[in-house]
């Protein structure tokens, strides 16, 4: 089934207690479509500037990730420098240079406007929008955001929440969105705006999916090492859309087990930096690593 994946291209420089790594690819339509990809054919629509190397081009392109959404114009490419410390429960921003994401205007390529399944990563509602006035008959949309919007696009993401059927926000972000600390009540007071479903990301707390008839918690893996938590996230959603997408459907159960596909996906990309763990790993230890942790909750 067809996904389309809209949001940032980045080269990140990250330092965490495990070291550094600089100019290193990320972004959160870079993590989300090498995450789906493990499940399903997925189609790219970003912006980079002159300088994105062309070996990254590659790396994306061998994982089956359509690029011909992928504009590149004069400039510089979408870069962020950021830190982690202790335990690396968020990142501290050092440096954010928007470039050729600044002025990003989504433009679907023709041949993406049937895809059937499709993910708006975080960026301006307004454009969140412009992307589905773009594509023909979706039957699954899922957006994302962050606390800048939640702060200063907040008419325009409330909008954006009557046209979509899931979305993707961590626990402060909730909070911050419906002003209550309760994050089922947070969750109910978000699903009244329209979706059919919303997935709160807990970090290393794991998840919580809320629709209108279930309540659904997972704690996350238990990893002895994290070396980067940058793209955890995206890799997370991209975990969960790509299953939800080879499923072809979303019943109760077919959702929750994205869920847990998505929790596996997020927890081997914090093991290395950048995509460095996911190049390392095929669908079957995701399957592998799934069933051990279908094991350890089994009682």
């Amino acid at each position: 089934m067809s996904l389309l994946a809209v949001g940032s291209v980045a080269l990140d420089s990250v330092q965490t207690p495990s070291g550094t790594a600089d100019d290193v690819l990320g972004g959160s339509a870079t993590y989300f479509s090498y995450a789906a990809s493990f499940f399903t054919h997925v189609r790219l629509v970003g912006v980079v500037g002159e300088d994105f190397p062309d070996g990254h081009r590659t790396l994306l392109q061998a994982r089956n990730i359509d690029l011909a959404g992928l504009e590149v114009v004069p400039g510089k490419t979408f870069r962020w420098r950021g830190c982690y410390q202790g335990a690396m429960n968020s990142a501290e921003t050092l440096d954010v240079q928007l470039n050729c994401f600044g002025c990003f205007e989504p433009k679907v390529p023709e041949k993406f406007r049937d895809s059937r399944y499709i993910f708006l990563a975080n960026c301006s509602p307004k454009l969140q929008m412009q992307v589905l006035s773009q594509v023909e008959k979706p039957e699954l949309v899922v957006c994302d955001t962050m606390n800048f919007y939640i702060a200063n696009e907040r008419d325009g993401l409330v909008e954006l929440l009557g046209m979509v059927d899931g979305i993707v926000i961590n626990d402060a972000e909730a909070v911050q969105f419906i002003g209550i600390h309760n994050l089922v009540r947070a969750g109910r007071e978000i699903l009244a705006m329209g979706p059919k479903f919303v997935v709160i990301k807990k970090g290393e707390h794991g998840s919580m999916l809320m629709s209108k008839h279930d309540v659904f918690c997972l704690p996350a893996f238990p990893l002895e090492t994290v070396v980067d938590p940058t793209g955890a996230g995206d890799s997370f959603a991209g975990g969960m859309m790509g299953y939800l997408a080879r499923a072809g459907k979303m019943d109760s159960m077919t959702l929750k087990r994205a869920l847990v596909h998505g929790t596996i996906v997020a927890s081997f990309n914090v093991e290395g930096f950048s995509l460095s763990k996911f190049q390392c790993i095929q669908l079957a230890d995701i399957d592998n690593r799934v069933d051990q942790f279908s094991e350890m909750m089994r009682f």
